[in-house]
């Protein structure tokens, strides 16, 4: 046995109410997914479109796919065909958004997503800088949104072992959110924040996330 149930089970028991569990099989084997859904999984996270639309064309239906890797315009409508797609958490563009608005609305689905921000202290991440999120509200922009609903909110800390700065950049994303309500007191269903991996996940929790993107800790390193 490979041990991801039980490591499923102990990453599952760290969590308190009110934070859901995306469990990142990127890279992984159907068979691992197999496994983790065996075990009560239902949520799992890929980052390259071809690979998701391959492994949900040969697994159960009822899983939610939920895309958190930088997704490229030319590749929406490959994504937006997979039928259980749940989420598409890396949003990191209003050009990205506004493609996925105008792919969503000719196939008659409704896109959900999640806009990534960036404020980690490195230059390979993606995703809206501060007062670019914060002026995407102010301005009141996803009012012309017609096919697709952003639930909130995304992003990663520094890589560092600087846990100090890790918690700081979890605040920040906390914030962020906040920030957006405060501008556009309206809008609802705007209450996820997506952040926190396998090394860092407590620190994302203690300061508010209610989704982390947990891989490593439940199907180890990628020794396939």
């Amino acid at each position: 046995m490979s041990g991801i149930a039980e490591r499923l089970r102990r990453v599952a028991g760290t969590l308190p109410a009110g934070v859901a569990l995306v469990a990142v099989s990127k890279f992984h084997p159907s068979e691992a997914i197999a496994e983790a859904y065996d075990a009560g999984q239902r949520r799992f996270g890929e980052s390259r479109v071809q690979e998701l639309t391959a492994k949900a064309s040969v697994l159960p239906a009822d899983i939610e796919w939920h895309f958190i890797g930088h997704l490229q315009t030319n590749k929406v409508r490959q994504l937006l065909g997979v039928p259980n797609l749940a989420l598409i958490e890396s949003v990191d563009s209003e050009r990205l958004l506004e493609c996925i608005d105008s792919e969503a609305a000719r196939t008659g689905r409704t896109a959900r997503v999640l806009l990534q921000v960036h404020v980690a202290a490195e230059d390979t991440k993606f995703g809206f800088l501060p007062a670019e999120f914060i002026d995407y509200f102010k301005g009141r922009r996803f009012e012309h949104l017609k096919a697709t609903h952003i639930c909130g909110i995304m992003g990663m800390a520094t890589n560092t072992d600087d846990e100090a700065r890790v918690a700081a950049d979890f605040a920040a994303i906390s914030s962020l959110r906040r920030q957006a309500l405060e501008a556009a007191p309206d809008l609802r269903g705007f209450d996820t924040v997506s952040m926190g991996m396998s090394h860092d996940y407590p620190l994302a929790i203690a300061q508010g996330a209610t989704l982390v993107r947990v891989g490593t800790a439940i199907f180890g390193d990628r020794g396939y």
